[in-house]
């Protein structure tokens, strides 16, 4: 058994904004959202942020919550369904290049981190493009091999969303860090209720329909002005 405090050093270490995966690369739609007026203080950030996060919940969240259930069985096949079907739900390029990218590294630092056999059938297969490499499911192995709950594994995901979008609110959005720090305490009071709405879903239930954010993804990506890639 992994001792407690060390379970939650590696609770930290995952759900630390700094963990080298790429998401200060990212901001998750908002730029785009800046650009075309949607979002332009403090009030329409927080609206905008909780409506990206209700969704990522009932999509990424999922799934994440189904590789971590793979990966405690070491039921490969279905750590690669929940990938499969969570790249299929992703409508606009951006959004499955953003998970992509950071799944694909998460993946290859858990090699290094936590080698196994499952990891390494999946990450050959992702470089092999035979798998998607979703992120979310990166971090759902992740933490079965931490030892972590699913409850940990939601909460990690759900301020990844968060905090990722809040963290590039303060470079283009008229906010202060008093701001997002508000927004991020506020939208944290959803956790355990969408939590206990979620992880009843099957991959199936998963539910994508977001075209405001499909439309501004289309249109930040053939913008000539980018500071973020999605």
């Amino acid at each position: 058994m992994i001792p407690p405090l060390l379970t939650r050093m590696r609770f930290l270490q995952l759900s630390d904004s700094a963990f080298p995966v790429g998401t200060f690369s990212f901001s998750n739609g908002l730029e785009a959202a800046v650009q075309y007026g949607v979002v332009y203080d403090a009030a329409s950030l927080q609206a905008y942020v909780e409506a990206v996060s209700l969704q990522a919940a009932y999509t990424d969240g999922v799934a994440a919550l189904h590789a971590f259930r793979a990966a405690k069985k070491g039921d490969y096949a279905a750590l690669r369904e929940a990938d499969c079907r969570l790249i299929a739900c992703k409508m606009n390029e951006e959004s499955r290049q953003m998970l992509q990218r950071m799944g694909r590294k998460l993946a290859e630092l858990g090699e290094f981190l936590f080698p196994s056999p499952l990891l390494e059938q999946w990450l050959e297969e992702i470089r092999q493009e035979q798998s998607p490499g979703c992120y979310p499911i990166a971090q759902g192995v992740a933490f079965a091999w931490s030892d972590l709950s699913e409850e940990e594994l939601f909460a990690s995901h759900q301020y990844g969303v968060v905090n990722m979008m809040l963290s590039a609110a303060l470079r283009i959005v008229k906010v202060s860090h008093y701001d997002t720090q508000a927004i991020l305490a506020s939208l944290a009071r959803q956790t355990d209720e969408l939590f206990a709405s979620v992880r009843v879903l099957s991959l199936e239930q998963m539910a994508a329909f977001a075209p405001q954010a499909d439309v501004l993804a289309s249109l930040h990506e053939k913008g000539n002005m980018r500071m973020f890639m999605s």
